[in-house]
């Protein structure tokens, strides 16, 4: 046997032994990673009620592509037509005017403010539960025409 198997260790070494060990860099998540995943088609409205986090902002662009996949239209159709109408709705709002456009439900101006660079408005929107539930299962709204 070897003398150093056989001693204990003196209480230097064992402090040294014992000083906790430094605790795993964590990964910090990226911004896909944290936000939240879309909607399923199939999930269930009282699920979707209850999540308190609201989804991703929708774009311009993802919104032409979806009126694309909705309508079976071309994208080059399309932009101008969403483009017209996200003005019309923008020079509305400027007006003071309230929509109700169903599905999207009915939009009630609360208040407006003018400020320096900008308008500030704040609205409430009143959609009907049946109207949710029918879009998430609607067919296309446009159907191709056989020559």
């Amino acid at each position: 046997m070897s003398s150093t198997s056989s001693k204990k260790p003196t209480s230097a070494t064992s402090k040294a032994k014992t000083t906790k060990a430094k605790a795993p860099i964590k990964k910090v998540p990226s911004p896909a990673e944290v936000a939240p995943k879309p909607m399923l088609a199939s999930a269930s409205p009282a699920s979707t009620a209850s999540s308190p986090i609201a989804s991703p902002v929708l774009k311009k662009q993802e919104l032409i592509e979806k009126v694309v996949r909705a309508s079976g239209i071309k994208k080059k159709d399309a932009k101008p037509v969403v483009e017209a109408m996200l003005e019309v709705m923008g020079d509305a709002l400027a007006d003071g005017r309230e929509f109700n456009l169903q599905p999207l439900g009915k939009l009630k101006l609360n208040r407006t403010k003018e400020t320096e660079g900008a308008r500030i408005i704040v609205a409430k929107i009143r959609q009907s539960k049946s109207a949710r539930s029918n879009n998430d299962t609607a067919k296309p709204i446009l159907t191709t025409v056989a020559e």
